[in-house]
């Protein structure tokens, strides 16, 4: 399977780069995208069958995901894209750990293909994608934050007026 060629507007890599970059990519595709569901257009790669075997299969997927964190950090990728890409491999291995759902969400989320695809982003235009890199690492633990605090608060006031209630 041959590597997807980098967007036009992606800026030429040095030699050892661009053979890194080869390399994750054929590597993104053999793990997210190998194989074909026939009469379909859904594809799966080797992480949604490695994620089957219990345990050991995601870690093992998080390994070889791992080398595209090593490419982001040679390429010079900002610690905020590194950190998303690490974000989107930590989400597919903890999920992927649940029986049967796990495995399914393995070969829907294809996080290597959204790391590459992030890398792509960040060599065509660097500074938007760090910037909503680190728009969503702030933004979503924020939102959820929020949310925790607004379910707590929701709570006591609903027991505070069910005390109340009970009291009269």
């Amino acid at each position: 399977m041959a590597p997807t060629p980098p967007s036009p507007a992606t800026p030429p890599l040095p030699a050892a780069q661009a053979r890194q970059w080869a390399r994750y990519q054929r590597l993104c595709e053999t793990l997210d995208s190998a194989f074909r569901v026939p009469g379909t257009s859904w594809r799966f790669g080797i992480d949604a069958l490695l994620g089957v075997v219990p345990a050991a299969g995601d870690v093992l997927g998080a390994l070889f995901a791992a080398y595209g964190l090593l490419v982001a950090r040679r390429l010079g990728a900002p610690a905020a894209v590194q950190w998303r890409m690490l974000a989107n491999v930590a989400i597919d291995a903890l999920v992927g750990t649940i029986p049967l759902a796990g495995d399914l969400f393995d070969a829907a989320f294809k996080a290597n293909l959204r790391n590459r695809a992030l890398l792509e982003r960040w060599l065509a235009e660097p500074r938007r994608t760090e910037r909503r890199s680190f728009a969503l690492l702030v933004g979503i633990p924020l939102a959820l934050l929020l949310l925790c605090i607004s379910t707590v608060a929701l709570a006591i006031t609903l027991v505070y007026f069910a005390v109340v209630s009970l009291t009269m």
